[in-house]
C-alpha cells in the first residue's frame, strides 16, 4: 500500500487496550508520547491528521474505583465523564510540545444519521484540519444511550474518515491485521496482507471482542472497512502497541489493508448525485458559469428556490435555462434560501437575524 506519508488526510482510531493499562487503569503516558512523534512526524509531510480515540471509560473507571468487570450504563456515563476530561488534557499534553494544538470533538450515532447534525460536524472538522488543528473525537459516553450510541470506536472512526473525505484509516488494534480465525486459538489461522473486496467468506472468518477494556471485535472492523472503503478511504487494521505504531505501519510492519477502488471525493459525489432532490434552485449565468469552474455556489448568484426543504437536504441545481446542472446539500432551509437569494454573503446576518455560512451550497457538497 501507499505509505501513510502520501495520504492527504489521515484518520486514526486508538483503542482502550493501547492507551489505558489495563491492570492499574492508568494511562500509558510513554505510548501517548511516541504517538505524538508520529503525529507530528506525518503532519511535517503535510498530513492533516485525525485522531478518533477511546479510553474514557477506562481511565474513568480506575479514578472512580469502579469494578474491572461490565458497568451497568450510568456507572459508564459517569466514568466517560471523569474521563474525558482527563484524556483529554493528556492529548494536549503530548502534543503541545510539538507545537500542535488539539480539539475535542464528541459525537453520536444521531449526528451521522441527521443530515443537518452531519453537516454542522464535516463543517468543524473541516474548519479545525483547515487551522492546522488535530481533532481528538470520541463518542460521546456520558449521553449516549444503545439506541444513539456507535458502540465502538472502530465504526465511528469509519463514519469520520467518510465524512471528512479520508483517503486512509488506520485502526490501531491489539492484533496485527485480520486472520482466517482466531490465532490465539488456531494457530494455523492466515494473515490477509491485502484484502480487495469483502466477501461472505471473509465475513464469516470474523470473530467477536477479545479485550476486557474494548468494546470492538473483527465484526466491527469489517463493519468499518465496508463503510471506509466505499467512501473511497483505504483501512489498515495493524498491532498498535508498540512504540511509534504508525512509523512502523509506514516501514512494514504487519497490517492487514482493504483496499478502495474510488477517490474518496468520487465517492462522496456518486453519493451525492444518487439522492432524491427535495427542492430547486436556479441560477444565473454568472453563478451557472461559477460552478463550471469548481466554485460554491454563493446566494447572490440564485435566481430562484423552490420547493419544501431543510437543512442538509439534496436540492437540484438549475440554470437559467431550467436544465438540471446537478444536485447539492443545501446549508439553508427553503424559506432562508428565498430570503438570502440574490444578496451578498456579507447581508446574510442582517437578512436572516443571525451568521450563516457564506455558501449555500459548498463545493464539496455537490455533484455536477
Amino acid at each position: 500500500m501507499a505509505p501513510l506519508t502520501k495520504a492527504k488526510r489521515l484518520v486514526v482510531k486508538i483503542g482502550s487496550a493501547l492507551l489505558v493499562d489495563r491492570a492499574t487503569g492508568a494511562l500509558r503516558n510513554d505510548w501517548l508520547a511516541a504517538l505524538a512523534q508520529d503525529v507530528a512526524w506525518l503532519r511535517s509531510h503535510g498530513v492533516q491528521v485525525v485522531l478518533v480515540s477511546s479510553g474514557s471509560i477506562a481511565l474513568g473507571r480506575g479514578v472512580l474505583g469502579l469494578p474491572a468487570t461490565d458497568l451497568a450504563l450510568e456507572q459508564s456515563q459517569a466514568a466517560a465523564a471523569v474521563g474525558q476530561i482527563r484524556l483529554a488534557r493528556a492529548y494536549e499534553e503530548a502534543l503541545a510540545p510539538h507545537d500542535i494544538t488539539t480539539a475535542q470533538v464528541l459525537m453520536t450515532l444521531e449526528d451521522s444519521r441527521d443530515r443537518r447534525r452531519y453537516l454542522n460536524s464535516r463543517a468543524t472538522l473541516e474548519q479545525l484540519v483547515g487551522l492546522n488543528v488535530v481533532p481528538i473525537v470520541n463518542e460521546n459516553d456520558t449521553i449516549a444511550t444503545d439506541e444513539i450510541r456507535f458502540g465502538d470506536n472502530d465504526r465511528l472512526a469509519a463514519q469520520i474518515a467518510a465524512t471528512i473525505g479520508a483517503d486512509v484509516l488506520v485502526l490501531l488494534s491489539d492484533v496485527d491485521g485480520f486472520y482466517s480465525a482466531n490465532p490465539a486459538d488456531d494457530p494455523s489461522a492466515k494473515r490477509y496482507d491485502i484484502i480487495d473486496d469483502i466477501t461472505p467468506e471473509i465475513e464469516t472468518m470474523a470473530g467477536d471482542a477479545g479485550s476486557g477494556l474494548s468494546k470492538g471485535g473483527m465484526k466491527t472492523k469489517l463493519m468499518a472497512a465496508k463503510t471506509a472503503t466505499a467512501a473511497g478511504c483505504a483501512m489498515a487494521i495493524c498491532h498498535g502497541a508498540a512504540l511509534r505504531p504508525l512509523a512502523g505501519l509506514e516501514t512494514g510492519a504487519n497490517a492487514t489493508w482493504f483496499t478502495a477502488t474510488l477517490d474518496p471525493q468520487v465517492a462522496r459525489k456518486r453519493w451525492i448525485a444518487a439522492m432524491k432532490p427535495l427542492g430547486t434552485v436556479t441560477l444565473d449565468t454568472g453563478a451557472a458559469l461559477a460552478l463550471s469552474r469548481g466554485n460554491s455556489l454563493l446566494p447572490a448568484g440564485v435566481h430562484a428556490v423552490s420547493g419544501m426543504f431543510g437543512r442538509g437536504d439534496p436540492v437540484a441545481i438549475t440554470g437559467p435555462d431550467g436544465h438540471q446542472l446537478g444536485l447539492g446539500l443545501s446549508r439553508y432551509t427553503a424559506e432562508e434560501a428565498q430570503k438570502i437569494k440574490g444578496h451578498r454573503s456579507a447581508e446574510i446576518e442582517m437578512l436572516l437575524g443571525y451568521p450563516g455560512r457564506a455558501a449555500l451550497i459548498h463545493r464539496d457538497d455537490m455533484a455536477l
